[in-house]
């Protein structure tokens, strides 16, 4: 039973689908517009994690050759053979994402549902199949993903464009990139060895520290433009700590390139997400019971 619910978590890629789920509640927090229902708020969740689950199991199996090359990927069931090829897990995979997709559309909304698609469509196919081995800019158009999840959710609130929920998205637009790039510093080896272009392979060390720096700087003040707009003190607090750590860890990480320090600075991109989302978080619930 453990080790089912282990390839469900790894073939679904739950951990980043809770993340995308987090940051999609986030949106919920930050829009204005009437509260949603605590089911509305689980049918978004659950959307969300059925969409990002079957993008990134996609994701599995059309690069399960390049899983093989790389350890910290090699395990994973595609690419171990605990899964065999068939065409009829890419038409599962569909399957989800329409299931996810009716799910968000008869419960938030078919603003929210596109954001929905959008988000999956732009892990699953711009950035697996057009980008991923094709282009250093793989995971920088890739970011959209976070992105649309937190639009989703402020339009399951009201389909209207909102400044705070866009503001929001573009930080996660900015967070990917950094975020993989310091995973893919400390691991380069595997990425050179899988042919892979993310930017530390294939650009010298200043070059690779110096955007990670950038966009840390940039996502961490940009981040706090939401107060400008009336969000309050937890929110302040989250984003100011997170992008504070995360933008000390890249200065770090800038002067001295190291694995460790990469390491360091990835390590540092969730626990600035983490803070970002749970002050979006605490400061709507704040906001609702008020």
């Amino acid at each position: 039973m453990r080790a089912t619910a282990a390839m469900a978590v790894s073939l679904l890629k739950l951990r980043i689908g809770v993340a995308i789920a987090a940051s999609a509640l986030a949106g919920v927090a930050v829009a204005s517009g009437p509260a949603l229902s605590w089911w509305q708020v689980l049918a978004l969740s659950l959307s969300i994690l059925g969409a990002s689950g079957a993008a990134g199991a996609f994701n599995h199996y059309y690069d399960r050759d390049l899983d093989r090359l790389m350890a910290r990927t090699r395990n994973r069931p595609f690419a171990s053979g605990a899964f065999g090829e068939s065409i009829w897990w890419p038409v599962a995979f569909v399957g989800l994402l329409v299931v996810s997709l009716g799910l968000a559309s008869l419960t938030v909304g078919h603003i929210a549902a596109a954001y929905v698609f959008l988000g999956a469509f732009t892990y699953g196919i711009v950035y697996t199949v057009w980008l991923k081995r094709r282009s250093t800019w793989n995971i920088v158009v890739g970011g959209l993903a976070g992105s649309f999840a937190v639009l989703a959710g402020a339009a399951a609130v009201d389909p209207s464009p909102q400044v705070v929920p866009t503001v929001l998205a573009i930080v996660l637009f900015l967070w990917t990139p950094p975020h993989f790039w310091s995973l893919a510093a400390a691991k380069g080896q595997d990425y050179a060895r899988a042919g892979i272009p993310m930017l530390p392979v294939v650009t010298p060390a200043r070059a690779w520290t110096m955007a990670i720096l950038a966009h840390s700087v940039a996502l961490a003040l940009i981040a706090l433009l939401p107060l400008w707009f009336g969000e309050g003190i937890l929110y302040g607090i989250g984003a100011a700590a997170g992008g504070s750590y995360f933008v000390w860890t890249s200065i770090r990480l800038y002067r001295d390139p190291s694995k460790a320090n990469a390491m360091a600075n990835f390590f540092a991109s969730l626990l600035q997400l983490g803070l970002l989302v749970a002050g979006a978080l605490l400061a709507g619930a704040a906001g609702y019971w008020s």
